[in-house]
């Protein structure tokens, strides 16, 4: 695994100045690549994912065996950052039991007619159960924010949607991840930072390989002339909503291998600290397993 260090320098400090620009989509992989060539590196970030693995799927067991504490995993990103390669990668050992993946669209006109963090609260986790949010109720803070057309759909009260608008939305979010955390579930939230010139070469690549086709939209070029909105949209987010209890990690994603290694070895430290162990057994259990051999045996 990583060190502490290392993964500090990911984490959002509550509190603290926070700029975007300060985060480089390419950070501790640039001054690696030139000292061991990207083959050398890229295959170390897979021996971080395949160890973390290993490590993700024996504290998911404990997880479930001790049904007391579930874990909420936030996915924010622009389009092409590599969303589903990060949940492909990292999530490939947990048992699919114990795992869901849930996708925010557009919302619905049941949706709609209900509070903004309505929609997702059928989605949380069970106690023992890992769930992952591929976007989430942050989409309402960014999207929205970026196209306040937006929210004529919500039929909102009347009021200003200014600054103190936005800021309230933050409240709302804090307030609901703190009630989750009080609550037993663990919540960790990773923002995939790509570049635009990423992003752009990603799309081109969507459009030039057949086999990808399937993945592109024009929807995704539209959002894109959005770019710097959506920069200040997130910058503000992340201002706004790393909290001591749910705090943000902005993981460089120019380089999807080093991406995922990033938030495999965040969660897999993160979903262990929560226990330790398998739960021992009550004395009552002891004596209803002696008491089963002892009839298995004799049968």
């Amino acid at each position: 695994m990583l060190s502490k260090e290392t993964l500090a320098q990911f984490r959002v400090e509550p509190g603290a100045k926070f700029h975007l620009k300060d985060h480089d989509p390419r950070q501790l992989t640039e001054k690696a690549l030139r000292r061991l060539g990207k083959d050398e590196l890229k295959e170390k970030a897979q021996e971080v994912v395949r160890k973390n693995l290993a490590e993700l799927a024996q504290a998911q067991a404990m997880l479930w065996a001790h049904d007391v504490h579930s874990v909420l995993i936030v996915l924010q990103a622009m389009d092409a950052a590599g969303k589903d390669g990060v949940i492909r990668h990292v999530m490939t050992g947990v048992n699919p039991q114990g795992c869901r993946v849930h996708n925010f669209k557009q919302p619905s006109s049941l949706e709609l007619d209900h509070d903004f963090l309505w929609r997702c609260q059928g989605a949380l986790p069970e106690r023992g159960m890992i769930t992952i949010f591929n976007r989430s109720y942050y989409e309402e803070v960014l999207v929205v924010r970026v196209h306040p057309e937006y929210l004529e759909r919500q039929r909102l009260p009347a009021g200003k949607r200014d600054e103190r608008f936005w800021e309230k939305r933050f409240e709302s979010i804090n307030a609901f991840e703190r009630h989750l955390t009080r609550s037993g579930t663990l919540v960790l939230k990773f923002f995939l930072n790509v570049s635009k010139g990423e992003q752009k070469r990603r799309f081109l690549e969507r459009i030039e390989d057949r086999e990808k086709h399937w993945k592109f939209s024009a929807g995704d070029i539209a959002e894109r002339r959005h770019w710097d909105a959506y920069m200040d949209a997130y910058q503000e987010l992340l201002r706004h909503t790393s909290t001591k209890w749910a705090p943000w990690h902005v993981i460089p994603a120019d380089h999807k291998w080093a991406a995922r290694a990033l938030v495999a070895d965040i969660t897999a430290n993160a979903v262990h600290s929560l226990h330790e162990s398998f739960p021992k057994a009550t004395k009552e259990q002891l004596d209803a397993l002696a008491s089963a051999k002892k009839e298995l045996l004799g049968g």
